[in-house]
């Protein structure tokens, strides 16, 4: 079982060669606190819960740059929200700026303010490079370490995000806090570069320290998931759920892949009971975006294998109605548009695609806006011209960009949504070319995942439409 650290005050963070610069014992250990609960997905009740720790931190030395950095990274990364969004954020980046200029830090803090600044700005990528100056010096730099990772993933980086973790593993030795959970974050990464045995090896190390490690759990549930192993994966999540359920960040989520195992196997009751009783419950409470994504692309899944979804969509609108106009990262407006497509509400549809367009001529630095052009769009517009009946035309949409929606964020599992997208927009095609297209997709999507019953189902439909022999 393992052992909780104690939270750590001024002299412990200078003796892990990370000072901070505050006189506020107080302010270190909630600071502490704090970014312990983001590295576990979880708001930990006996601590006070992310924001209440927080709200403690800021009162404890409201001039703790550092304090400022934490909130203002995690609501930039962790909510799906900008400055341009979000005006008391812009005025709180301002704020921390001052700060740092008001007062001497070391090089470390520096580099951690300037990171959240280019961040405010969408510049994902400069953000992570300053991230990585730091672990350079501070390989045991759990703030930069984890805002890179995350940054990583919304870049589709995913070479960078095993090897940022690659390169400073060695020095997290059992004895430092948080240890355990440098090892689910490396092997997620391996995973999303299919270094699956390696993965499984270290997510199953981290959960036999602690077993309540959701994200380790999380990254066993994707590489059942990527081997096709249904049973396993099954198996695996029931057994486990007792451990991870109290997550709460993240146990949605976790739900989610418990319900794409179903999916896989055309259990479709089984896949609604979950949706039904977790995920849209989840949705409705918390209203995060990773909550939104999972409902989405649920039902979106669920539509595409025929499945009649009922009022379901009309539960998630009023939830990602109120995001139509963020824009601050194209693979969740993606997801926003399935729930304004699935519920039949022209309008809101017509506004996400209007503002994003808009968006994607705006100067700047935006990493998103930037993507919106070339990626962004045509994948927003192909799911409009299937919803509209036009699969030849969402067909050309996509194939061109298959290969660049790495970019736009989210793992090789929540991105397949759009590689069955494109296969059905094949299968419906009217143009014979085009559905020699569906074909090819199938042959290779059985390569890569054999014995999946979900391909075996796409290619009993080929087959019935003469494509295949």
């Amino acid at each position: 079982m393992a052992v909780t650290a104690p939270l750590r005050d001024c002299q412990a963070w200078k003796d892990a060669g990370l000072p901070l610069s505050t006189s506020s014992n107080e302010a270190c250990k909630l600071f502490d606190a704090t970014l312990t609960q983001c590295v576990k997905w979880t708001n930990d009740k006996s601590l006070g819960g992310i924001e209440g720790c927080l709200s403690k931190l800021n009162a404890a030395d409201p001039a703790f740059v550092m304090g400022h950095v934490l909130s203002n990274g995690l609501v930039l990364l962790g909510t799906g929200t900008s400055v341009k969004l979000n005006p008391e954020l812009g005025l709180a980046v301002s704020k921390m700026a001052e700060m740092s200029k008001a007062q001497p830090l070391t090089p470390r803090e520096q580099l951690h303010v300037s990171a959240v600044e280019t961040l405010a700005k969408g510049n994902f990528s400069k953000a992570s490079d300053l991230w990585e100056q730091i672990l350079r010096d501070h390989p045991t730099d759990m703030l930069a370490l984890k805002f890179a990772h995350d940054a990583y993933f919304y870049l589709g980086y995913q070479e960078q995000m095993r090897d940022s973790v690659a390169r400073v593993f060695p020095f997290w030795t059992p004895d430092i806090p948080l240890s355990n959970y440098v090892k689910g974050m490396y092997s997620f990464g391996l995973m999303e570069t299919n270094f699956y045995s390696e993965a499984e090896k270290l997510a199953k190390e981290a959960l036999s320290v602690t077993p309540s490690d959701a994200w380790s759990v999380h990254t066993m549930a994707h590489i059942y998931e990527m081997r096709g192993d249904v049973k396993n994966g099954l198996e695996f999540m029931q057994g486990s759920e007792a451990q991870w359920k109290s997550s709460d960040m993240l146990a949605c989520h976790n739900y989610w892949h418990w319900a794409l195992y179903f999916v896989e196997k055309g259990e479709y009751e089984a896949a609604l009971t979950i949706y039904d009783n977790h995920i849209l419950p989840s949705l409705k409470a918390s209203g995060t975006m990773l909550d939104v994504v999972d409902s989405c692309s649920m039902l979106y899944r669920l539509q595409m294998e025929g499945v009649p979804v009922g009022q379901r969509w009309q539960d998630v609108l009023p939830v990602t109605r109120k995001h139509n106009r963020d824009h601050a990262l194209l693979f969740n407006d993606a997801h926003i548009l399935m729930s304004s497509l699935g519920a039949g509400d022209a309008r809101t549809t017509e506004e996400l695609l209007t503002t994003l367009k808009e968006a994607s001529g705006a100067p700047g630095e935006n990493c998103q806006h930037l993507l919106a052009r070339d990626v962004g769009l045509p994948l927003c517009q192909a799911l409009v011209e299937t919803e509209s009946g036009n699969p030849d035309r969402a067909l050309e949409l996509l194939l061109p960009i298959r290969y660049r929606l790495v970019e736009i964020g989210g793992s090789n599992a929540q991105r397949d949504v759009f590689n069955q997208l494109l296969i059905h927009a094949a299968l419906n095609c009217t143009s014979s070319a085009n559905k020699n297209v569906a074909r090819s997709l199938l042959m290779e999507r059985d390569a890569l995942k054999p014995n999946s019953p979900l391909t075996e189902r796409l290619i009993r439909k080929a087959k019935a439409i003469h494509l295949m022999s």
